[in-house]
């Protein structure tokens, strides 16, 4: 048998390295009870942990009592064990939707420790969904999927992934898995493709009913609405108070009122951002 040639070695060490760097790394193990939040990178198939969730007290969140109290109640259900529902939080941006599902998790956390895994998935990975319920399903821990700003667009066919995961797949959603979703449309689509679906489909009827019937698998719609000037106010207000920005009521009002003018819009976050701003000039920091 002929001797293997040495200068073949560093070669073949070359191009061993190089396959390897090719190769796709392997995503950590699943650890759900290392947090109590998480987000799912779909390129990876992995959930990293989250320690510390950018949200807002419940407390804080004003307007917005109904529909605070109702999805309070589904969720201290779900972690209870007990039935509960897919929830769509839709209306105009601002409102304190994704605000509101943050501090509804923390909230039934605080009263159970540990009780609910918070799990983001982004818009754009929404086909791999069923990939993360088929992790999700075999753990113990009970999870709120939460996807923000979700909607679709023409020719995007990811909302099917979505729709068969949530009721009709064969295996349906996880018991140990309820998701909730926020976004600015109520039938998360634009009402000109509703209109184009009728028009151009050779069963109009049948397509509309086939993409607005996804909203209809979230058993409960809350509508967010934009805010009156006095709810407005009371939002500004609980956050002055709550971060110790001494500024008499009169003042407060009135440079509140002229930052929501210049902005357009009464919202949650219109308000935030006006108090970050007075802190800012107050020098006080908003820990």
């Amino acid at each position: 048998m002929p001797k293997s040639d040495p200068d073949l070695l560093p070669l073949l060490n070359r191009i061993a390295d190089a396959l390897e760097r090719l190769a796709p790394v392997a995503a950590p193990a699943i650890e759900l009870n290392v947090s109590d939040a998480f987000v799912w990178h779909a390129d990876r198939g992995w959930l990293e942990p989250v320690y510390q969730v950018n949200r807002v007290e419940i407390g804080l969140l004003r307007g917005i009592d109904r529909v605070r109290d109702i999805l309070l109640d589904n969720t201290e259900r779900f972690a209870a064990g007990l039935p509960a529902n897919n929830v769509l939080l839709w209306g105009a941006r601002g409102t304190g939707k994704s605000s509101l599902v943050k501090a509804a998790h923390a909230a039934v956390n605080e009263k159970h420790p540990h009780a609910l895994a918070l799990v983001e998935i982004h818009r754009e990975d929404i086909p791999s969904l069923p990939h993360l319920l088929s992790l999700l399903r075999v753990t113990a821990r009970r999870c709120l999927l939460f996807c923000d700003d979700l909607s679709f667009d023409e020719h995007d066919t990811s909302y099917k992934s979505l729709k068969a995961v949530l009721e009709g797949g064969i295996e349906g959603r996880p018991a140990n898995v309820v998701l909730y979703a926020t976004s600015n449309r109520r039938h998360l689509m634009p009402r000109d493709m509703i209109e184009n679906e009728r028009s151009t489909g050779i069963n109009p009827a049948e397509a509309v009913e086939e993409r607005v019937s996804m909203s209809d698998r979230f058993g409960l719609w809350l509508g967010f609405h934009s805010l009156d000037q006095d709810t407005y106010h009371a939002i500004v207000r609980g956050y002055a108070e709550r971060y110790g920005l001494d500024q008499p009521l009169d003042r407060l009002k009135a440079e509140a009122s002229e930052w929501s003018i210049t902005r357009g819009s009464r919202s949650g976050r219109v308000a935030w951002q006006f108090i970050q701003d007075l802190a800012g000039r107050l020098g006080k920091p908003l820990a």
